[in-house]
């Protein structure tokens, strides 16, 4: 009897040459298969779920609150997983999507403070229940965004207070990056470069030496958070 297909789950990408990163690869090693769609690029998403373990929506340099088309057709996709309750994690924009698709609000600091570099984090008692989270996350944004109705926060922190949330029982939205592999950061330093002039961000070789000190936290806590969300495949 042939084993029964992988289980896959859908990565919702924004940019050409966009990686699912570290949350890919441990998807991977899961056991799961990655069915990677980027609507920027004219990739439609699926009227629904069933044949799906659940979704990953990525970051982006867009913001939540364009008028685009795919930004508006992909935050009102989001009733699909809500609906049938699969699992759903949100990444900084995926999360900001999520925000605005449950009623929130998305948008920039009051004082135009960005978090661009490594920052730190704390759980809330809700978020300590859960699991043990990293004291320092790496973030690469410009914008955040306020707690939706019914929400519960997992994390704040001082600039941006709402970093982790959960949504009934199958969503969650994060602020921060756990996903960059090296080479991603390297990318995102060499190519986000002119951001670093912005209030409250760090010169590229802080997000490089920090890295050094805080990653092998981060991919920890990365890990477990997954394995949270989407469990693991059983064997076929």
């Amino acid at each position: 009897m042939p084993p029964r297909p992988k289980p896959r789950i859908l990565i919702v990408l924004h940019q050409e040459n966009s990686s699912a990163g570290r949350v890919g690869h441990m998807l991977l090693e899961e056991g799961f298969d990655l069915d990677i769609r980027r609507p920027p690029l004219g990739d439609s998403l699926p009227e629904t779920l069933e044949n799906h373990a659940g979704a990953v929506v990525f970051g982006g340099p867009m913001s939540a609150n364009d008028e685009d088309e795919f930004v508006r057709r992909e935050t009102e996709w989001l009733k699909v997983p809500l609906g049938e309750n699969r699992p759903l994690l949100g990444i900084c924009l995926g999360a900001q999507m999520l925000v605005n698709h449950l009623g929130g609000k998305v948008g920039g600091h009051d004082t135009g403070l960005v978090e661009i570099g490594w920052y730190p984090l704390k759980a809330t008692d809700e978020g300590r229940k859960l699991m043990h989270w990293p004291e320092m996350v790496y973030q690469f944004h410009r914008e955040g965004f306020s707690l939706p109705s019914d929400a519960t926060l997992l994390a704040t922190a001082e600039a941006y207070p709402n970093q982790a949330f959960r949504y009934g029982d199958n969503a969650w939205g994060i602020q921060f990056h756990g996903e960059l592999t090296r080479i991603m950061m390297q990318r995102w330093v060499v190519h986000g470069a002119h951001r670093f002039e912005l209030p409250g961000a760090q010169p590229g070789r802080d997000h490089l030496g920090g890295r050094l000190i805080w990653d092998m936290h981060l991919k920890r806590w990365l890990g477990e958070f997954l394995g949270l969300i989407f469990g693991r495949p059983a064997a076929g």
